[in-house]
Parts: structure tokens; sequence; C-alpha cells
């Protein structure tokens, strides 16, 4: 059975990875695969209790990173109606695409730290289409986009879902986790911007055209602009506060904060003829929000599943331990596979197998584990809940991505690691 489950979970990546030349959307092949996964761990292992039991759990974890990811989206939707972006956009002057890159690249890492790198690629890439009008520059500004928001999601406790897994189980704690990984995560952003910077030298920025909607040039009040950005993006701020404050999961504070947001638009606009804030509102932000990523996003978090249920995944990172034994070379080998598989399953198997008791909080174990893990998925574009976003978002190609983005996520990737290890042996 765990034989045709790998069998079948390769071929279901291999149809996500080569999605247009087999012209088969990799949606369709993400669910394909995942009920055929599920489907056969249900008919081969019998216990349909115990199945059934596993998939709600599964179940529970994939609906709250989607009920996240459409409330973030749709928030974001609702700012860009509203000419929102227009706030920061309007205050970047910057005419050469080099310094605009150093600028978002930066702004993308300690934004992430602050909100997760989730939400922070959604707003950022939401933000290029604003500044950028050459879709190829929006490509690569995506890219680096991805690699910024993992690397700043790194060394945060709430900056990406395997720290704050390590930081709620107690293997790491929050002070000791940014002084740890801070340093290792701003070179593994600091080297590909550094490359890229190069490679922009002397390109000018060019503008998109103002937005025009059946016939008529979109406007808002400066006072609309202003109200929902600040409180679309005071909403996403105040997602952690609420999880650490309530401890209840962030989907629903996501929910609640998008729940306020409608109802300020709602009487924001009372006064108006339908025909007028028809496109303002969060019935039409809910229909411009991408479905197909969303899709996407089930299919392959309920495949990866049936590769943790059926503990492939332990069992695989057991052989690793014994094979290799070396802590920082097996460290480096589960970020390298979370570009491939996702980083919760590989983590949560991680965190299974060695004890707080062998390995106490903040050791070395688990802070190489949150740099690894946290910034190993931005080498492939389904790699990471970032890169998995910004795919839907400006809709970049798999191997685009691997031609244009993956080396340099990867030379950042060994630049830190290679920094984490120089200063854990200076420092400890």
């Amino acid at each position: 059975m765990l034989t045709m489950l790998v069998v079948v979970f390769i071929l279901a990546y291999a149809a996500i990875v080569f999605e247009h030349p087999l012209k088969v959307n990799k949606s369709a092949s993400a669910l394909l695969g995942a009920g055929l996964l599920w489907t056969i761990y249900a008919v081969l292992t019998g216990d349909h209790h115990q199945v059934s039991h596993q998939l709600n759990e599964s179940l529970v974890s994939t609906a709250q990173i989607v009920f996240f990811l459409m409330g973030a989206m749709t928030i974001v939707e609702v700012v860009d109606a509203h000419n929102g972006f227009e706030v920061i956009t309007s205050r970047i002057k910057t005419t050469k695409l080099s310094t605009l890159m150093w600028l978002v690249g930066f702004v993308t890492f300690f934004l992430s730290a602050v909100l997760d790198n989730l939400t922070t690629t959604i707003v950022m890439i939401s933000l290029m289409k604003k500044l950028l009008d050459n879709h190829d520059d929006r490509l690569f500004f995506a890219g680096m986009i991805v690699i910024a928001a993992n690397a700043g999601g790194a060394w945060s406790p709430i900056g990406d879902v395997t720290t704050t897994m390590l930081w709620i189980g107690g293997q790491i704690t929050t002070i000791e986790i940014i002084k740890g990984v801070f340093f290792a995560s701003v070179v593994n952003l600091l080297v590909p911007l550094l490359a890229v910077s190069y490679m922009l030298k002397g390109r000018a920025v060019v503008p998109p055209q103002k937005v025009v909607e059946c016939g008529h040039a979109v406007k808002t009040t400066p006072f609309e602009q202003s109200l929902m950005f600040f409180m679309g993006i005071g909403i996403l701020v105040a997602v952690p506060v609420f999880k650490t404050v309530t401890h209840l999961p962030p989907f629903m504070g996501i929910l609640f904060g998008l729940g306020i947001l409608w109802l300020v638009g709602e009487l924001l606009h009372s006064k108006k003829e339908d025909e007028h804030k028809e496109h303002l509102t969060l019935v039409r932000a809910l229909k411009q929000i991408d479905m197909s990523s969303i899709v996407f996003f089930i299919g392959i978090l309920l495949a990866v599943a049936t590769l943790e249920h059926t503990h492939i995944l332990s069992n695989l990172a057991r052989w690793l331990d014994q094979a290799v034994g070396r802590q920082d070379v097996i460290v480096t080998i589960i970020g390298l596979a979370s570009a491939v598989v996702d980083n919760v399953p590989l983590v949560a198997a991680s965190m299974g197998m060695y004890s707080l008791a062998q390995y106490p909080p903040d050791s070395f174990l688990w802070e190489f584990m949150a740099y690894a893990a946290g910034t190993g998925g931005s080498i492939l574009i389904i790699g990471s809940a970032a890169g998995v976003a910004a795919m839907g978002l400006e809709k970049i190609h798999f191997f685009w991505y691997v031609k244009r983005i993956s080396w340099l996520a990867l030379i950042g990737y060994f630049g830190g690691i290679a920094a984490y290890i120089l200063q854990y042996r200076l420092l400890h």
C-alpha cells in the first residue's frame, strides 16, 4: 500500500509540475491526486473509522488555512477596489527597478515577520500590480517576494506556520528564535537581492495605466482610500494579536475582521446608488478572488496529509537519522525536501521524532529546523504557502520559476545555512 501511495503522489505531483505541457489545470491534478490517495488508503487499510477520523483531522487543518487565505484575499480585493494601495504607491517615487526591488524585498521581509508569509505575499503582489505594468517584471518581483516572505517568516514565531508549530510545541522561545535565526534569514534575502540588483541594473520602472471600468474611471475619495487601506492592513496585522489573546486559530481572526470590514463598507456606501457602489462591495470582492488557487491548495494539502497519516514522512525522517546521523546535514535535507513536500508534516514528523528531553528548547536542532523548513520551500513555487499564493495571483508557471527564481532561492538558502552555522559556532 505504501508503495502505491508514493507512486500516486509522485504522478500527481508530476502532473502539477507539467501543467502546461499536459494542458491540465494544476487544481484538477491536485484534487484527483488527493481523491486517489485517500481512496487507496481507505480501501486497503480496512479500518474505516480510523481513516474517517484522520480525514476529519486533515480537513480541519486544511479548512483553517483555506478560510484564512480566502479572508486575506478578500480583504486585499476590497482595499484594491477602493484604490487603497495608492496610499503607498503614490509615495514610491523611484524610477529604477533595482532600487524598487530592494525596497520591496525589505518591506516584505519585515512585514512577513509581523503578519505571516502568506498574507504578506498576497498584499505585496497586489501592490506590485499597481506599480509595474510589464508582466515579466511583475513575475520576477513575485518570485523575489516569495523568497523575502519566507525568509522574514522564519525568524518570527508568528511569521511561518512551521515556526509557529515549534513555538507552540515549546521547541523554541520568542527572543531566542529572533536572536538565533535573524542573521541567517537576512543573508537568505541579501544574497538573491545582490544577484538580482546586478541583473536589473539600468532598467526603469514602467508604471501601469489607470484602471478603467465600465467606460468610466474608478473613483474613490481620499478618505475612502485611506479608511479602507488602514482598516484592511490593520485587520491583517491584528490577526496575530487576536490569536495570542484569544488562543483561537488565525482563520477566526481574519473572518471576524472581514465581518467588520464588510459592515464598515456597507455603512460607508449606504447613500450611493447601487450602480456606483457595486464594484466596491464585499460581494464583488468575494467573486474576484482566485477560487482555482484555493481549490489547488485544498487538493495539495489533503494529498500530503495521507503521507503524514501513513507515517511515510516519519519513516523517512527515521531513515535519515540512521543513514546520515549528522544533525546539520539532516536538517539541511529536510529544508530541501520542504521545497517538494509541504514543510508542515515534515516538521511535525521531526517534532515527534526528537524529544525535548534529548533536545531542549532553543537548541541547535530546533533553531536550525525553523530556518531550513521556513526558507527551503522558496526553492520551488509549490514548496510553500507563499509560493502557491503567488502562483495563483500572477499565474506563474512551474518551470518559469525553476528557471528564473529557484537558483536565487537556492544560493540564498545555502548562504543562510553558512551564516547560521558560523554564528552558532562563534556564540556557543
